[in-house]
């Protein structure tokens, strides 16, 4: 079913329990103001407009990046991207955990920037 998917966060998924560290230094190397939210859970880093949000997220498992691919329709884009060899790990409530034949790990999300309906292309 034709949809539209593009790229929409990097993630950097830190093995922490405090990402106030984390925050100051991924800020600081790459230049672009970071904030951690109330809960202390999430850091976004403010990407320059049009550019993928980088997001510092504070996780049990170890340290890496991942990807989130932000989609209108989640069910047809875990479709698609299964067809082309990748699988599905998980689901949560608002995203679905996918892994690439490589074996990185991405999430499949709804859409996440604002340019989203104009600028992500259609597939499917």
């Amino acid at each position: 079913m034709p949809h539209r998917s593009r790229l929409a966060c990097i993630v950097i998924d830190c093995k922490t329990d405090d990402l106030d560290d984390a925050c100051r230094f991924w800020s600081a190397a790459l230049a672009i103001e970071g904030k951690v939210d109330e809960d202390g859970k999430y850091a976004v880093l403010k990407s320059p407009e049009g550019e993928p949000r980088i997001l510092l997220q504070a996780v049990s498992h170890d340290s890496r990046v991942h990807l989130d691919i932000e989609t209108d329709d989640k069910e047809a884009e875990a479709a698609r991207l299964t067809a082309l060899g990748a699988k599905r790990v998980g689901d949560h409530p608002r995203w679905i955990i996918m892994e690439a034949p490589s074996g990185h790990r991405f999430c499949l999300v709804g859409p996440q920037r604002s340019d989203f309906e104009e600028n992500a292309p259609t597939v499917g």
